[in-house]
């Protein structure tokens, strides 16, 4: 039987071996290329997060969808006020008429009037929440005598007429830092206000050196461009302040603003290079590491969405499914292979660093790397080059076994604010669509597709059975088959310790022989030595005196020279 894999339904190829040999039937993962393309046949790479649509497609959506819907509130927000208007002229008659006005004064003076009562609601409510926990509420104000409160009152303005003048200097400090400082060297306002009101742990400082660090580089880069670069920087800079306004918009309306701000960019940047694409993307590069190392805090799992909520669903479902195997999905790899398993670390690896980078370009980088030796591991598996029918199944069980943390999130990140012509086109955009295809289908597992019965996939993931604890009893299988790596590696590891205790018996006999052969050897030395001294006795003879020795009882020796005087 065959399933389809789409980018929305995400259905499987399962494909039939030969049935020849009476053999279990074995169904691999497949996937049609032209299923990873959009769905209204540009060409480029489509997202399961897009509805199988590319990022220019899915963005043309929008923004029509988008138009429908403020079309149609508009509409019943009319249809609201007629009904409003009916209801009160009907309630008040015709004593307590209003002046003549035109309906469209008359619908913003509602409007106004809805907004007005909404603000002071939640003003209320601030404020009852503030006299709640504020001093005041707790005692009661004490009175103050006449001669303090005229005293306090010049001293409030005092401090008021300091605060202006302090006030005055500081804003002429700044239009002289204005002058004589470049546009680009100029930090933006939403940074200074965030350093002085942002605590200093380790934490916010290592992100803040990345972020002035990101800055500096931005800066010399722009530098090489001169007169675009101050543009550059000024719209960049303009954006993230604008940027810190719209804190409270939903994740869409933030990925749809800054890919707004690509767009124009990009834009203007083909006018000023003439066309030439690879300028642009090299400009566009570095406009995304600026920005997006900046606003990462506040666009990165955003309160408004539900990425987090998607985050531990997903981490639990794989925590579910840790007892798949790599036959189950047939994996072209073996682990055995060193090369294979240090290719698998390195996969595993990269896809878990991904949560570590800030930029969607540096997490599109990790992504590709981990594909990079997921070829690799099957390359040398199968001593030929890797398919696309093999890759797939293998990304699959990389997930599986690393677990990344904030998966969903890092993929709406990259799906919300990468440069779009990287998700469309190239290896990138080929590498993340077959992520995605990976997650939903692992959110979509079921027994059919790992080739096992709906009683024994429930069991397994119920944790009841084990496919692995079903083998315990079994012999250890024989060399050439395919068995699960970990089994193999425990047979490899009691073989191990088995040779190992042999070779310790071998030592310790070893040991043993030689400590008896050096004390045979330490008796014949002993034996040897007392027959040489009974066989030649030791004689000690006087030692001789020497010539110069005081010894005044040796007259053999000459007498001594005297000197002697001849006379001339």
């Amino acid at each position: 039987m065959q399933i389809q894999i789409t980018m929305s339904n995400m259905f499987l190829y399962l494909d039939k071996r030969d049935t020849m040999s009476q053999r279990s039937e074995r169904r691999g993962i497949h996937v049609d290329q032209s299923e990873l393309l959009c769905k209204k046949g540009c060409g480029y790479y489509g997202n399961a997060a897009w509805q199988g649509l590319c990022s220019k497609c899915w963005r043309e959506e929008y923004q029509r969808a988008r138009q429908r819907q403020i079309q149609e509130d508009w509409a019943l927000a009319e249809k609201l006020q007629r009904e409003e208007e009916a209801a009160y002229v009907s309630s008040h008659g015709s004593s307590q008429t209003q002046p003549p006005q035109s309906h469209s004064q008359h619908s913003l003076a509602t409007f106004s009037k809805f907004e007005e009562k909404k603000t002071n609601e939640k003003t209320r409510k601030v404020t009852t929440v503030k006299k709640f926990f504020s001093p005041s509420s707790r005692t009661a104000p004490k009175k103050v005598p006449p001669e303090k409160e005229s005293e306090k009152r010049e001293k409030e303005k005092e401090e008021k007429l300091q605060g202006r003048r302090e006030s005055h200097g500081e804003n002429l400090l700044r239009d002289l830092k204005g002058i004589f400082t470049q546009p680009w060297e100029m930090a933006s306002p939403t940074e200074e206000s965030h350093e002085g009101k942002t605590p200093s742990p380790s934490i916010t400082r290592q992100s803040s050196i990345e972020t002035d660090r990101v800055s500096q580089d931005f800066v010399e880069f722009l530098k090489t461009l001169q007169k675009p670069g101050r543009e550059i920087h000024k719209q960049s800079r303009g954006f993230i302040e604008s940027m810190g306004n719209k804190k409270d918009l939903s994740a869409e309306e933030l990925s749809e603003c800054v890919q707004d701000f690509y767009q124009g960019m990009s834009d203007r940047l083909l006018n000023h290079f003439k066309g030439s694409s690879e300028k642009v993307d090299r400009v566009m590069d570095q406009v995304e590491k600026y920005i997006m190392t900046r606003l990462y805090k506040s666009v990165f799992c955003p309160e408004t969405s539900d990425d987090e909520k998607k985050d531990l669903a997903t981490q639990n479902r794989i925590r579910a499914l840790h007892w798949v195997t790599i036959q189950m999905l047939c994996v072209p790899v073996d682990e055995e292979i060193p090369e294979v398993s240090d290719s698998v670390v390195k996969a595993i690896t990269d896809i878990i660093e991904m949560d570590s980078k800030r930029v969607p370009r540096d997490k599109l980088a990790c992504i590709t790397s981990c594909s990079k030796h997921i070829f690799n591991a099957i390359r040398v598996t199968k001593n030929e080059p890797a398919s696309a029918d093999d890759f797939l199944p293998t990304l699959i069980y990389i997930v599986l076994k690393a677990n990344p943390p904030r998966l969903q999130s890092n993929i709406q990140y990259i799906t919300r604010f990468c440069n779009p012509s990287r998700l469309m086109t190239g290896e990138d955009g080929y590498y993340f669509t077959n992520l995605c295809c990976a997650i939903a289908f692992i959110e979509k597992l079921d027994g059919q597709s790992l080739n096992l019965s709906s009683e024994d996939f429930e069991r397994y993931m119920s944790g009841q059975a084990s496919p692995r604890r079903q083998d315990d009893t079994a012999p250890w299988p024989q060399s050439g088959t395919r068995v699960d790596p970990a089994l193999s590696q425990i047979h490899h590891n009691l073989k191990l310790l088995s040779s190992l205790e042999k070779r310790q018996q071998q030592v310790i006999e070893g040991a043993q022989n030689l400590q008896t052969e050096l004390a045979e050897w330490q008796d014949s030395v002993a034996r040897e030595v007392q027959e040489i001294l009974e066989r030649y006795p030791l004689e000690i003879k006087p030692r001789a005196s020497a010539i110069d020795a005081e010894n005044v009882e040796n007259d053999r020796l000459p007498p001594p020279l005297q000197p002697q005087v001849f006379a001339g």
